[in-house]
């Protein structure tokens, strides 16, 4: 347990971590304004006033594509059971338009460059002139920028320091979270973080271990994920890792497989299949499950009896991993004691932090994402010619 709020058991491979250590203490002496974002010194661009002018606003409609609202979705999803609020969220190109059965929506636009193409078509089509609007962008001339002033609309400022993947605990997803109602102090949890012994030797020991799977060309790194509403918290690590660290031919390439379903597909692959993979197990202990009907039992499904649908989940999981360590199949394993937001700020940092270590122990830049600009080029390169 690296936090009370945070059961964790790390692979079971015993690294040296001094390099590592010196590393990070590296990193942190930097100052680099990513990590600041994760602390309660970052200075957000909005203000409590502006927050409050909207907080009684029900239904909101959150624009944007990848780092932009994945971590929302993250923090609306995982903490659902605290939020009162309508979140709705449109991060993807759709051909076919469904009409929004909610009315008075406030539009929430998010890019940090504001020329994003996606974002920029959406916002076209679900924009409507009586909407209210708030637009997060760059404090530059930008597309989005440009469409605000237009619609005299309210614009905050994405620090243009930030990039998307890591800008979840910045205003990019602190805003819409103290709009849900919710803390944004409660997520950033870095200060008490850094600490707290048990949390940075689980760090560097994971990252240490981490590399020793890489170097036997294990590559996969699979999400077992037992909470449905850890879905997009998964989604959202899966680009933070695979956009910061798939370069010069290195990476991870990050698997989410939400279970027990995918026990019924590729598990089985996961246990005999090829072997470059290693895993983590993600569960959340959850107080209100709904409970088995003793009475409709019959006398073989007594095992089921006085159990509710958690409890079910949990043997599940404790049995697949005791598997696992038959199998000798590499995994690490989070048990969430608490869904609040100090223990979603923890995940947040814990797997920022585990991400940049990776990347400059592999030696790749992990904030910029260079081959994915080149697609963004080709496309409004074929728009254009075909506007011709």
């Amino acid at each position: 347990m690296f936090t009370e709020n945070i059961n964790f058991k790390n692979f079971k491979i015993i690294n040296k971590t001094l390099k590592i250590k010196q590393k990070f203490i590296s990193i942190l002496n930097n100052k680099n304004p990513v990590i600041t974002s994760l602390s309660g010194e970052y200075k957000d661009s909005y203000s409590k006033t502006f927050v409050n002018k909207y907080k009684k606003l029900s239904n909101f409609r959150v624009i944007g594509m990848g780092g932009s609202t994945l971590g929302t979705q993250a923090i609306y999803d995982f903490l659902n059971d605290k939020i009162k609020k309508n979140f709705i969220f449109i991060d993807n190109l759709q051909a076919n338009v469904k009409k929004n059965v909610h009315k008075n929506l406030t539009n929430l636009i998010i890019s940090k460059s504001g020329n994003t193409i996606e974002t920029i078509a959406n916002a076209n089509i679900y924009i409507k002139k009586k909407d209210k609007n708030i637009f997060l962008t760059e404090n530059k001339n930008n597309e989005l920028y440009i469409l605000a002033k237009k619609l005299k609309s309210e614009i905050i400022h994405h620090n243009n320091f930030i990039g998307g993947r890591y800008s979840v605990l910045s205003e990019v997803g602190m805003l819409p979270a103290e709009l849900m109602g919710l803390d944004a102090k409660k997520f950033r949890k870095f200060n008490s973080l850094i600490k707290n012994k048990n949390f940075v030797n689980s760090l560097l020991l994971n990252v240490s271990s981490t590399i020793s799977l890489i170097k036997k060309k294990k590559f996969n790194s699979v999400i077992i994920n037992y909470d449905e509403r850890s879905e997009n918290l998964f989604k959202w690590y899966q680009q933070l890792v695979a956009e910061s660290l798939g370069k010069k031919n290195k990476g991870l390439l990050p698997i989410v497989s939400n279970m027990p379903k995918e026990n019924h597909s590729v598990m089985q692959l996961y246990l005999d299949g090829f072997k470059n993979n290693f895993f983590t197990f993600f569960y959340v202990h959850e107080k209100n499950s709904q409970k088995i009907n003793n009475k409709s039992l019959s006398k073989n499904q007594k095992f089921l009896k006085n159990k509710n649908l958690s409890n079910i989940i949990y043997a599940q999981k404790n049995a697949t991993e005791k598997v696992f360590n038959k199998k000798n199949i590499p995994f690490r394993s989070f048990e969430i004691k608490k869904r609040n937001e100090n223990t979603l700020g923890e995940l947040f940092c814990f797997f920022i932090l585990e991400t940049i270590l990776l990347g400059n122990l592999l030696n790749v830049n992990p904030y910029d994402q260079p081959s994915v600009e080149l697609i963004k080029k080709e496309t409004n390169k074929f728009l254009l010619n075909s506007y011709k």
